[in-house]
C-alpha cells in the first residue's frame, strides 16, 4: 500500500508538471505570421525548428511554397495557408481550378497540418472590385477539400470592416459591406470556420499618443476604460478591438461565428514620426499578451476562453515598403535565431536556438511578392497597416483599428473596457512559477526529513 509520504510526493509531482506545463508546451491558442517579403531569411527548415522551441503551435503562412510547407512536418505546427487576392477570380468563376489549387498546396498526408486557408487577406479593405467574387471563391474552395476535412476556409479582415467600434459594445460593420459580408458570414456560419481580424494596438497608439494610452495598449496598469453600453470595463486595448468586432457580429446574428486574430504585433523600431516604435514596448505588448492570452480570461464579452492570436511576426522583413516600423515587427533574429527581445514565448526560459545553431550560410530564401498581398494599390502587404490622418474614425484612413483606434477624437464616447484582463507580464509570470517550484522544493525536503 502507498504510504502517506509517497502519496504526498506522487501529488507534488502532479502539482510541479501542472505549473510547469503552461510555458513548455505548446498553446493551442498562440500562433505567428512567417512573412517573406525580405532576402535575408533562413531556410524554412531553420525556423520550423527554431518554431519548434517555443511555445508556439500555428504558423500562418501569405502563400503556399512548398519548400516551407514541407518544412513544418513532423513538427507538430499546424499551418493556416493563404491564397492571393489574385486567385479569387479564378476560384469564384472555376470549381475545377478551385479543385487544382487544393490538390497542389493541401499536403496529401497528415502532416503538416493544414487547420485553415485564408482566400485573400483583406479584400474589403484594399480591393473591393473582388468583394462579390469572395464568397464564390471560398465556396469553391470549400467544395474542393477532402470528404470529411477538418481545414477551415475563410478570409482576413482590416479592422476597417467596422464603422463603429469604441465603445466596444457600439461594434457594427460598415453598412456599405453588407452586400459582400451578409453571405460572408453565413457561409462561415454554415462551415464553421472562423472570422479572422488583424487588430493592432500599436496604431491605437499611433492616433492617442497619451501615456495613459500606451498603458492600454500595452497590457500595463492603467485605470480602465468603462463601457455604458455594456456595463463592462476594459484594461487593454487588444481586448477592447475584439470585442467590437465581438458586438458587430451578435449585431448581425452571427454569435456562433468564432473570432481569430490573424495578426496583431508591435514593431520594435520606426522612424521618428513613429512614436511608440521600441524594443521596450514591442516586448512589454507580445509578453503582455503571450501573459493574457495564457491566463485564459478571455475578453470582458467572452470571459474564460482565449482568442486563437497569430503574432505578427517571425522575421524583419526588409524589402517591405511604406515607413521604417513595416519592416520592424520580428520576434526573431534572421541572422542568429535568437530574440529580438524576450517575448515568454521560448520553452524552458530559453532565448531562441542562438548562434551555435543557427544554419550555416546558404542560398536565401526566394521573395515570393505575390500578387495580391503584395500588390498594386490600395492593397497592403502583409501586417501593413494605413497611413494616418485626421479623419472620421472607421475610415480607411485610420489605421485599421477604427473609432476605437483614436479614442479622445471628436467623435469618441465612453470608452471600452475589462474584466479579468489586468494579467501580470511574462516576466512577472515566470517569477511566480519560480517561487512555486521554490515552495514546492521545500515542502519535499520537509517530507523527507
Amino acid at each position: 500500500m502507498v504510504g502517506w509520504r509517497q502519496f504526498l510526493l506522487l501529488l507534488l509531482w502532479g502539482f510541479l508538471q501542472l505549473i510547469s506545463l503552461p510555458y513548455s508546451a505548446p498553446q493551442s491558442f498562440v500562433g505567428i505570421n512567417y512573412g517573406d517579403v525580405a532576402d535575408n531569411l533562413p531556410p524554412p527548415t531553420a525556423t520550423a525548428r527554431l518554431l519548434q522551441s517555443t511555445t508556439i503551435s500555428k504558423v500562418r503562412l501569405y502563400g503556399t511554397d512548398p519548400a516551407v510547407i514541407s518544412a513544418f512536418a513532423g513538427t507538430g505546427i499546424s499551418l493556416l495557408l493563404g491564397a492571393a487576392n489574385g486567385d479569387i477570380p479564378n476560384f469564384a468563376s472555376s470549381p475545377a481550378a478551385a479543385t487544382a489549387w487544393v490538390a497542389a498546396h493541401l499536403p496529401s498526408s497528415s502532416s503538416p497540418a493544414i487547420s485553415a486557408v485564408s482566400v485573400g487577406n483583406e479584400v474589403l479593405f484594399g480591393d473591393t472590385s473582388l468583394a462579390s467574387q469572395l464568397v464564390p471563391a471560398l465556396q469553391n474552395i470549400y467544395a474542393a477539400l477532402p470528404p470529411n476535412s477538418s481545414v477551415k476556409v475563410s478570409t482576413v479582415h482590416a479592422m476597417d470592416v467596422l464603422a463603429s467600434s469604441d465603445p466596444p459594445s457600439s461594434g457594427v460593420f460598415k453598412p456599405e459591406l453588407a452586400a459582400a459580408l451578409d453571405p460572408l458570414l453565413a457561409f462561415l456560419s454554415k462551415t464553421g470556420s472562423p472570422f479572422l481580424i488583424n487588430p493592432y494596438p500599436y496604431f491605437a497608439y499611433l492616433s492617442d499618443p497619451r501615456p495613459e494610452t500606451l498603458a492600454f495598449c500595452l497590457f500595463q496598469p492603467n485605470a480602465g476604460r468603462p463601457d455604458a453600453g455594456s456595463g463592462l470595463t476594459y484594461t487593454n486595448m487588444f481586448d477592447a478591438q475584439v470585442d467590437a468586432v465581438r458586438a458587430a457580429l451578435d449585431a448581425k446574428g452571427y454569435k456562433d461565428v468564432e473570432i481569430v486574430v490573424a495578426e496583431t504585433g508591435w514593431p520594435h523600431s520606426g522612424g521618428a514620426d513613429e512614436a511608440g516604435a521600441t524594443v521596450e514596448n514591442a516586448r512589454a505588448f507580445i509578453a503582455g499578451l503571450v501573459s493574457h492570452l495564457r491566463s485564459l480570461a478571455g475578453t470582458p464579452r467572452v470571459p474564460a476562453k482565449s482568442v486563437d492570436t497569430y503574432l505578427f511576426a517571425v522575421y524583419d522583413e526588409d524589402l517591405k515598403p511604406g515607413k521604417p516600423s513595416e519592416k520592424s515587427f520580428g520576434l526573431f533574429q534572421t541572422t542568429t535565431l535568437a530574440e529580438t527581445y524576450p517575448t515568454g514565448l521560448m520553452r524552458n526560459g530559453t532565448a531562441g536556438l542562438g548562434p551555435t545553431m543557427a544554419p550555416a550560410p546558404s542560398p536565401t530564401h526566394p521573395v515570393r511578392p505575390s500578387p495580391a498581398l503584395v500588390s498594386p494599390a490600395p492593397a497592403r502587404v502583409p501586417g501593413q497597416q494605413p497611413q494616418l490622418t485626421p479623419v472620421q474614425p472607421g475610415s480607411a484612413a485610420a489605421a485599421g483599428p477604427s473609432a476605437l483606434c483614436a479614442p479622445g477624437t471628436a467623435t469618441t464616447t465612453a470608452r471600452g473596457a475589462a474584466a479579468g484582463c489586468s494579467n501580470p507580464n511574462a516576466a512577472e509570470s515566470s517569477r511566480t512559477v519560480s517561487v512555486l517550484r521554490i515552495l514546492a522544493g521545500a515542502w519535499l525536503m520537509c517530507l523527507l526529513i
